[in-house]
């Protein structure tokens, strides 16, 4: 009998190690699947046991290779029906919500239609929104489900938007910087600026260049370029008969342009990040690649047609006072005494004229304004270096004045000062240093108003308040947006709209072009040029290095260097022609322009550039022209298209 039971035991361990003996999986879907789209699907073990390597998995009597990343099987798995069969030793973990890839599209596409065609944004992104939730909600469970969709709108999505602590922090930066600007405004701050902007903003023409030349130099935040520059600005282009569409335009055509190129920006960290992965993914393949993420974030702004392209437009076309399109017609309302403003719909900006007999100070506004510029570089440069320091174990107990001077040893790049600074604010909590400069400037813009007498401490507050007030409408589509982005990535719109991008494309003169069209496409469905950077990135970098370097005639590096430009320069003119974008619809608030307006006028400039950008810039790059001849030839040609059909 002991023989028996030790030869069953045996035979046991024997089986066992072999992987003779079944082993039980779990096969995980994402929530989400797009029937038609490929679709990535992960496989564990029920049990951590040892085992064989399991090679594929079967699914709807399909076989689905297999792949090790970061410690974990996955495969990639395209659905055609809603029904999902598994050999018998493998179980589905959840079901998951499966829909038809082109329902994800019509969200963005119905808010984006109805704000166009009725001129009413909060209405068209309700709707957007509603369309969304009740579509999930028809494939999850029917009808009744569909009607349920209504609710989830509310407690799902509005609530998601209003508890993300990066746009809770530019819900209160936006109140804050409208309480500052209401506050300089009744204490003649504001018409001081004025009066001295005036001097160097006699004309239109030259009230325009300084509000361009202001955008360029708040290079390093949009969001703040945005509503700085807009909402000091606004009265003194009024003053100059420049229509409140032709200022949301140079103000929205200089802010995310020069934060796409500038080195020292708030953006430079996510893209350093997705940079860095997709190098990791190509070195993975074998591939050496010496250069640092940073080095080819600057050899790639040789590539940023778009933006450098569009900040040549707005000179341009400011320097010879021309424009054609519907801002063409903006401006001679505006020229003719009918400056078309938002105020008016807005009955609190009546409260942000100077009190009577209040003598004009600049001061009383520059210093706040000053504070918020100044204190939003210092707060980068803190929290930049703080992160560093708290992400590396080694520098943890070092003083922050040494880990200047240290943490370059930790990424690989020259003690350069540029290099060492642009690392660092990308490093750092954007949101944070925003909220610190704004409560400064709040709290010196009380300062002065109470120490030159003009108002006292409970008129401020109504002052503040008012100005909170005056912000709320924008905020209220600003969260409504963010609901928007958060039903199309639950739907993956993205994702469907990525799937035209094969994998097996290899007409490798082509790949950024796409990836220009692709990334303004999906920033102009999201509203987002973050969320198209973290989807395309990863996907192109690796694609075309790869493709490239199979590929005779075409050096890898340039290729791999266009397409990186390319993602945020399509992404960028996405968001120029979208009306669900956060930086557009701030632009309109900013400047108290009418939102539709402000998208109707500013897309066929947008249009514009794109299309020399795409057909001088990243094509002809693509096939080895030097970049300096095409910056050089479509500067021309910009020039020529500004002169023959602007009047």
């Amino acid at each position: 009998m002991n023989t028996k039971l030790l030869f069953v035991f045996l035979l046991y361990c024997f089986f066992a190690n072999t992987g003779f003996l079944a082993q039980d999986y779990i096969v995980t879907f994402p929530p989400v699947v797009l029937k038609g789209v490929s679709t990535t699907i992960q496989v564990k073990p029920v049990e951590k046991v040892e085992q064989v390597a399991l090679a594929k998995v079967k699914i709807n009597d399909t076989d689905v290779l297999l792949y090790e990343k970061k410690g974990i099987l996955q495969g990639e798995f395209v659905l055609q029906s809603t029904d999902i069969h598994l050999a018998d030793n493998f179980s589905l973990q959840e079901a998951p919500l499966i829909l038809p890839a082109w329902t994800t599209i019509l969200p963005p596409l119905i808010a984006i239609l109805l704000a166009l065609i009725f001129k009413e944004v909060l209405t068209a992104l309700f709707i957007g929104i509603l369309s969304g939730t009740m579509i999930m909600g028809y494939f999850a469970g029917g009808f009744i489900a569909a009607l349920a969709g209504f609710f989830k709108l509310i407690d799902t999505y509005i609530v998601q938007a209003l508890t993300d602590s990066g746009h809770v922090a530019v819900i209160v930066f936006s109140l804050t910087i409208g309480a500052i600007v209401a506050i300089i405004s009744k204490n003649g701050g504001m018409l001081g600026v004025v009066n001295l902007l005036i001097r160097f903003a006699k004309t239109r023409k030259s009230g325009m260049l300084t509000t361009y030349f202001l955008g360029i130099a708040i290079f390093f935040d949009d969001y703040a370029n945005t509503l700085v520059v807009g909402n000091t600005m606004r009265s003194v282009t009024d003053k100059l008969k420049v229509s409140r569409e032709k200022l949301a335009y140079i103000v929205d055509s200089t802010a995310a342009p020069i934060a796409a190129i500038a080195f020292i920006t708030t953006w430079i960290g996510a893209e350093l990040t997705y940079i860095s992965d997709g190098v990791q993914k190509i070195e993975e393949t074998g591939v050496v690649i010496q250069q640092s993420a940073y080095g080819i974030f600057m050899d790639s702004l040789a590539y940023s047609f778009y933006p450098i392209f569009t900040l040549f437009f707005v000179f341009v076309l400011l320097w010879k006072g021309k424009d054609y399109g519907p801002m063409r017609k903006s401006e001679w309302l505006a020229q003719n005494e009918t400056i078309i403003k938002e105020d008016k719909k807005i009955e609190e900006l009546q409260e942000f004229e100077p009190l009577p007999n209040v003598k004009p100070n600049p001061w009383n506004a520059i210093i706040p304004v000053f504070t918020i510029i100044t204190g939003t570089f210092i707060g980068l440069i803190y929290t930049g270096i703080k992160s560093i320091q708290q992400g590396h174990e080694a520098l943890i107990d070092t003083k922050l004045s040494e880990v200047w001077q240290l943490f370059p040893n930790y990424f690989g790049i020259e003690n350069s000062f540029f290099q060492k600074i642009g690392i660092v604010i990308g490093e750092a909590d954007s949101y944070q240093a925003l909220l610190w400069a704004s409560l400064m400037a709040l709290l010196l813009a009380v300062i002065l108003t109470l120490a030159n007498r003009i108002m006292s401490i409970h008129k401020i507050m109504e002052t503040g308040i008012q100005g909170i007030k005056a912000m709320i409408p924008a905020m209220i589509i600003l969260v409504l947006a963010w609901a928007l982005a958060g039903v199309i990535e639950d739907m993956g719109t993205a994702i469907y709209l990525k799937s035209f991008f094969s994998a097996d494309f290899n007409a490798v003169w082509l790949i950024p072009a796409i990836t220009f069209v692709l990334s303004a496409v999906i920033a102009f469905s999201t509203g987002s040029s973050w969320s198209t950077m973290a989807l395309i990135y990863p996907l192109v970098i690796p694609l075309s290095f790869a493709i490239a370097v199979q590929t005779d005639g075409y050096a890898e590096m340039p290729i791999l260097y266009n397409t990186i430009a390319s993602v945020l320069a399509g992404a960028v003119l996405g968001d120029h022609c979208s009306p669900i974008s956060d930086t557009t619809i701030l632009s309109s608030l900013a400047t108290g322009c009418d939102h539709i307006q402000h998208v109707k006028t500013q897309m066929p400039y947008a249009l514009t550039v794109g299309a020399v950008a795409l057909f001088v810039g990243v094509i002809p790059a693509a096939l080895g022209i030097p970049s300096w001849i095409l910056f050089i030839s479509g500067a021309l040609i910009i020039f020529w298209i500004i002169s023959i059909f602007a009047k």
